[in-house]
């Protein structure tokens, strides 16, 4: 008997409330999962030209890895939600009263900036008097405020071997139906997420910065391990018509 496929997902943290309240899952659980994703790369950047000119250059040195994309769209319909009452009463009361708008909602929140932990009223206030001890106005220490917020590091789970942080970058919905309300009950929502690198990580605050890292490392072990597994395939064979021996 064959198991059941495993859903895709987004997974974000929602930012703490004013009241203290602890920040919460945005766990977005794909309805479907996408027919086809489009996953693009960009190569990793050059490194920078010698200053000396009689110095030979690596065509081969890169700074950093290569960039990487996932493009995909994502159906909603409400009414298979409401039919699937039996396994999700809750989901399917949201979409009664809701239609799919509570999913893109959840969507849309992906890409809204929220502030950083330490950027209060309190932080301001310190950060005032640090200018004022050393003789600066706090106007001047205003730039360091920059920047006051940032978009959620979001995690693409795509079954076990690919879990990735990304940000996304493109998000755009066609509505399609509606209910009385006017709320939409048939959707398709285009997403282009960008996965965020470990350069790019070490800058990032946020509760979600320690796990982002280790789900990039995870996944590039896995590509690694796959990539292994891939070398066992006719590999003699292919050595054998390399000019020289390996």
């Amino acid at each position: 008997m064959a198991g059941t496929m495993q859903k895709g997902a987004l997974i974000s943290f929602l930012p703490s409330s004013a009241i203290g309240a602890p920040s919460s899952p945005n766990i977005i659980v794909f309805q479907f999962n996408p027919e086809t994703i489009t996953h693009a790369w960009t190569e990793a950047a050059a490194a920078p030209p010698p200053t000396d000119t009689k110095i030979r250059v690596n065509p081969l040195a890169v700074t950093g890895v290569p960039g990487e994309t996932f493009s995909f769209t994502l159906m909603l319909d409400s009414d298979q939600q409401i039919a699937d009452t039996n396994r999700d009463p809750v989901g399917a009361t949201l979409a009664q009263s809701n239609g799919v708008y509570t999913r893109l909602a959840a969507l849309e929140l992906l890409q809204f900036p929220t502030p950083l932990p330490d950027q209060n009223l309190t932080g301001q206030v310190s950060a005032a008097n640090s200018a004022a001890a050393q003789g600066t106005s706090a106007a001047a220490a205003a730039p360091q405020q920059v920047p006051l917020s940032q978009v959620p590091i979001v995690l693409f789970v795509w079954g076990p071997s690919r879990i990735v942080p990304v940000r996304v970058t493109a998000f755009s919905v066609t509505e399609k139906l509606f209910d009385v309300a006017l709320n939409p009950t048939h959707a398709e929502a285009q997403i282009t997420i960008n996965v965020l690198t470990p350069d790019e990580l070490a800058a990032v605050q946020g509760p979600m910065a320690g796990i982002a890292n280790t789900a990039y490392t995870y996944t590039q072990n896995v590509r690694l391990q796959q990539a292994q597994l891939n070398l066992s395939e006719a590999t003699p064979a292919t050595l054998g018509m390399l000019p020289t021996s390996f």
